[in-house]
């Protein structure tokens, strides 16, 4: 990580850089007059070191953005290096390729987010997140299995459905199945085996504090998202319905599963419950099932994704901290 000393020092003499290249005559100044600062480039990770940044801002520069301000945050996990960005409105246009641009530059360890400042300064914000490897650290379906003794061929199949090789509503059919005859007590077993990601209570919490809403949509089970949600205090939350039968689970699901068009229905429907605008939504996910609600949403991020995920989210965190989204969303 990088040390507060060493950034203030790289900040200055890289503010005093912009200063001097942008004060040079009556064409500097109207240039920068005709731009907005309405983007904001957010980058963090363990590692975050002065030539990694150089770079960064080297291909900023390159892309057409000037500098407007800069702050650092972070803590002892990871660093935060917060940069505001002048880009005249070709630029706006292509963020897709300002983005693939920086991402394609950047060394492992760190990861850059291009934000709209509309969504980093929006009053009210939405967050909606995946579950399983997003909000927890484990895939439920998979710790189900085990009970079974089918974790292996389990957890083959969650992989290739969450690669987008497989229907994912058919995988979950098929996943499902093996859990037939067990006693629902297992249910019970498996909840308190289920640890949050890193972060993750205290991103809920600071977007709660701030008046934001909160909300998580799962290809899971109710039966164990039900104690998780009402515990963060989550605003909406919805996955599917295991069926138990005289105290045992039948191998079936109850009613339509919760796929990826179903995430990204509930995440219009639940924007406009709270009168908040699309463009003002953050997604989070890592699976193939989450690309429509990513694709949505103001921005969506992939959380330790897939790579289909990774190729095509606005922004990834390749770091094991979930709270790194507080700093996407200027929240």
């Amino acid at each position: 990580m990088i040390t507060g000393t060493s950034l203030t020092r790289f900040a200055r003499v890289e503010l005093q850089t912009w200063r001097n290249t942008n004060s040079g005559g009556g064409s500097a100044i109207a240039k920068i007059a005709a731009m907005s600062s309405n983007l904001t480039a957010v980058s963090y990770g363990v590692n975050l070191s002065l030539s990694e940044l150089e770079n960064l801002r080297t291909v900023l520069s390159g892309s057409g953005a000037s500098f407007t301000s800069e702050s650092r945050s972070g803590d002892e996990r990871f660093g935060v290096y917060t940069i505001g960005l002048a880009v005249d409105g070709a630029t706006v246009a292509d963020l897709p390729g300002l983005r693939r641009r920086v991402a394609d530059a950047a060394a492992p360890g760190m990861d850059t987010a291009i934000v709209a400042d509309a969504l980093r300064e929006a009053s009210r914000k939405l967050l909606i997140m995946d579950v399983d490897s997003t909000l927890i650290q484990q895939e439920v379906i998979e710790l189900l299995a085990a009970h079974a003794g089918k974790r292996e061929e389990v957890a083959a199949v969650t992989e290739a459905a969450m690669r987008g090789e497989l229907d994912f509503a058919q995988s979950l059919h098929a996943r499902v199945a093996v859990l037939a005859g067990l006693p629902a007590a297992v249910v019970d077993a498996v909840r308190a085996e289920v640890r949050l990601s890193e972060g993750a209570a205290e991103l809920v919490a600071a977007f709660k504090a701030a008046g934001h809403a909160v909300a998580v949509v799962s290809g899971g089970f109710n039966q164990i998202l039900r104690p998780i949600a009402e515990e963060l205090g989550l605003d909406y939350w919805i996955a599917n319905e295991l069926e138990i039968v005289d105290g045992f689970l039948t191998g079936k699901v109850l009613g339509d599963v919760i796929d990826r068009a179903a995430k990204e229905k509930y995440l219009r429907e639940w924007a406009a419950a709270e009168g908040i605008d699309m463009e003002h939504t953050i997604a989070v996910g890592d699976g193939a099932n989450d690309l429509d609600m990513l694709g949505a949403a103001g921005i969506g991020v992939a959380f330790n994704a897939k790579p289909a995920v990774r190729a095509v989210a606005d922004a990834a965190i390749n770091m094991p901290y979930l709270d790194a989204v507080r700093h996407i969303a200027g929240v």
